[in-house]
């Protein structure tokens, strides 16, 4: 892709130059090479997007649910044009190797978008009950802010469902990850989206972030990224009393019971755990295993941590790549040396460069062994490529501790499938997997607890966009 709209916004259905000068530059993680300069917003900026997202509302929210599905559908033609594109953008701007770039990354965005449609397709956009009609319509303007470790998977999760409600929109992408971010705006425009519509702003955080949070004429705020982040979109958006959905951070845990083939289970945790390069908010990373077997376990989680392949994002061979930044890298070396510091047992991994690597945010491969729930590294979200494997005597011990954290996204359960669904009902988590199962993209997505609030994908992420008006008296 050219770089040449990085430099602009996209907003009224034009490409736009900023009202200011900032810029910063973009960095391929893999090379730490600046591959171009994104163009931060201000406040000006963010109030002209969505000044033209307002004055579109009125017209889009009128469209019928078959003509918003229909431009979904050219929308979702026009991402699989690009499709390699995408998966290149991703690639580069996250250091995410090409296959996962492919087959992850960019089939996220695609298997969303296409989830979306069917959902609306089969959505019950009004209902009789009695004497009263339900009316499921848009909330309004929607402000959408996506993070950079998934980039096109939670675009599409907040831009699908907000069309398919008739919303209308201001996307601000993750400054560190912008690549992805302005090839779907592209995207919106090839499809003919109407202006004003969809609008993206690229910038910070505290500056733009904060006034699409706070800004009166915004009905809503979808928000993705850390749970700290979450506490100051909420705050901002309190006073105009906002709806508020988030997706927040993650410590998932993964009890493997009794019963399960632990070989298999223990490989399959710590395939888990390091994809993405450890970068994803359910990953399971805290991993509770018989005490009895933990010897067995580390053995195991050993030899699967060293089949890990770490380096350059366009060898084939290649299985991981960088963090996304030094500031990450930083982070997790940090955190790494917490847990030695702490007494884990480091299993395999540790602190610094993998050997023969000088440049880029590229980590080991980390596991710990005979960590207790107490410990930093079972408490905090570390967001890379290290498994801390705690022990339990029972599996009510196992659940306790699987429960005794602040945050509640995700949870996985391996074992006997009768017994996994009885503990996967007693785990305080939004989505429990059991067994590692297909990613289903119509499941519901979202946490309990400091995980957030609201919930994604398919018809679930649809209904967090509409309003529910009752015209009481309109006939049985």
């Amino acid at each position: 892709m050219t770089y040449a709209n990085l430099s602009k916004f996209y907003i009224n259905g034009e490409w736009v130059a900023p009202l200011g000068k900032a810029t910063m530059g973009v960095e391929n993680p893999a090379t730490e090479e600046i591959v171009g300069q994104v163009a931060l917003g201000s406040v000006a900026d963010a109030d002209r997007a969505i000044a033209a997202a307002r004055a579109a509302f009125a017209g889009f929210s009128l469209w019928s649910a078959d003509d918003r599905i229909a431009l979904l559908e050219r929308i979702l033609a026009e991402y699989n044009a690009r499709y390699d594109a995408f998966a290149q953008a991703m690639s580069t701007e996250m250091g995410a190797p090409m296959a996962w770039a492919r087959e992850a990354q960019a089939w996220a965005g695609q298997v969303h978008l296409e989830s979306t449609i069917a959902a609306a397709k089969a959505f019950h956009w009004e209902e009789k009950r009695g004497n009263t009609l339900l009316i499921r319509e848009g909330i309004g303007v929607c402000a959408l802010i996506t993070p950079w470790n998934w980039p096109m998977n939670q675009i599409a999760c907040k831009v699908g469902p907000a069309i398919a409600a008739g919303c209308t929109m201001v996307l601000k992408p993750s400054e560190i990850a912008p690549l992805s971010g302005v090839l779907f705006a592209e995207v919106c425009h090839a499809a003919g989206v109407p202006a004003g519509v969809f609008n993206m702003v690229n910038g910070t955080g505290p500056e733009v972030g904060a006034r699409m949070s706070s800004h009166p004429e915004v009905d809503m705020v979808s928000f993705t990224g850390s749970t700290r982040a979450g506490v100051q979109v909420a705050t901002a958006a309190a006073p105009t009393v906002k709806r508020v959905a988030q997706e927040l951070g993650g410590k998932s845990a993964n009890i493997i019971l009794p019963s399960a083939d632990l070989a298999a289970a223990v490989a399959g945790g710590v395939e888990g755990c390091f994809g993405n390069t450890g970068q994803s908010c359910d990953a399971p990373t805290r991993m509770f295993v018989p005490m009895a077997r933990m010897d067995e376990a580390l053995a195991v989680a050993k030899a699967a941590a060293e089949k890990v392949v770490v380096g350059d994002p366009n060898d084939p061979a290649v299985t991981m790549g960088p963090l996304i930044s030094k500031l990450q890298f930083d982070k997790v070396q940090g955190l790494i040396q917490k847990g030695i510091d702490e007494g884990a047992t480091l299993v395999t991994g540790g602190v610094g460069r993998p050997v023969g690597v000088n440049r880029g945010w590229f980590v080991r491969p980390t596991v710990f062994g005979h960590v207790t729930n107490d410990m930093t590294i079972a408490r905090e979200e570390i967001f890379g490529p290290v498994l801390s494997v705690i022990g339990y005597d029972s599996v009510d011990q196992a659940v306790e501790m699987a429960n005794d954290t602040v945050y509640g996204l995700a949870a996985y359960v391996q074992g006997d499938v009768a017994e996994a669904v009885a503990v996967g009902r007693r785990l305080r988590a939004g989505q429990v997997n059991l067994n590692y199962p297909a990613w289903d993209t119509f499941a519901p997505f979202g946490g309990y607890k400091q995980s957030g609030n609201g919930r994604e994908y398919a018809d679930w992420g649809i209904h967090d966009f509409c309003e529910v008006k009752a015209l009481v008296g309109a006939g049985a």
